[in-house]
């Protein structure tokens, strides 16, 4: 059970754990367009639904969850949440879902699976969270393209390694970059993480900025502390 202030999330079911990936987009995610109906690809726990359930006032948030195990876990989480009443999985994976598209989403966020290298480990089911063979970003992109209303925001984290690659495949459905923070975990490590956020609209200044998560083992920077001191209960 990994308790935040507002919520609780149990993990035992699934692949991929509460990690700080999640809680960064979660946290980050841009919603001062006021979203009515946000869309999670790829719940996994269902904390990034949560997270936004507690930052917003929208009252449709669907998640889509393909891993069984993982899905009964998510739809535990938002049964056992204050908010229960605007929080909804689906069983589905991503091309399932938007065979049939019956709703445009004002927010859609996705912290995808991302290890592209070719090994695998001995877990089906965690190889299934992490690798990106899952949810490859082509048809993440289409699915946004395809779900995001007129004025929505797309919103995910990936390996910074892979953001200039992001950024020109969006561009070719017409997404454009709005904000990018990088991520570094100390001020003296390399940039492991890039957090985007892309609309329809190109913007002409894209807010850029770098977050560092720790200036040691376990002191947290001032701007790490302020992204996530309504979640974390020791912030």
């Amino acid at each position: 059970m990994f308790q935040f202030k507002q919520f609780s999330i149990k993990q035992d079911r699934c692949a991929m754990k509460v990690g700080t990936d999640g809680v960064l987009l979660g946290a980050w995610t841009p919603i001062n367009h006021n979203p009515f109906s946000i869309l999670d690809v790829g719940a996994g726990t269902g904390i990034i639904a949560l997270m936004l359930a507690q930052r917003t006032h929208a009252e449709q948030i669907d998640a889509l969850e393909i891993d069984e195990e993982a899905y009964e876990q998510t739809v535990e989480n938002f049964e056992n949440s204050p908010w229960s009443d605007r929080l909804f999985c689906f069983h589905a994976g991503l091309d399932e879902f938007i065979e049939e598209p019956e709703d445009e989403y004002d927010l859609i966020v996705s912290n995808p699976p991302f290890y592209a290298e070719d090994y695998k480990t001995e877990s089906e089911q965690r190889d299934l969270a992490r690798f990106q063979d899952a949810m490859p970003f082509e048809e993440l992109i289409e699915a946004a393209d395809l779900l995001l209303s007129e004025n929505g925001i797309f919103a995910l984290i990936i390996p910074f390694k892979e953001e200039e690659k992001f950024i020109a495949l969006t561009k070719e459905s017409e997404l454009y970059p709005i904000k990018i923070t990088r991520v570094k975990g100390t001020p003296k490590s390399e940039i492991k993480r890039s957090l985007l956020a892309f609309s329809r609209n190109e913007s002409p200044e894209i807010e850029i900025d770098e977050l560092i998560i720790e200036i040691d083992r376990h002191i947290y920077t001032p701007e790490y502390i302020e992204l996530t001191k309504e979640f974390y209960l020791k912030m």
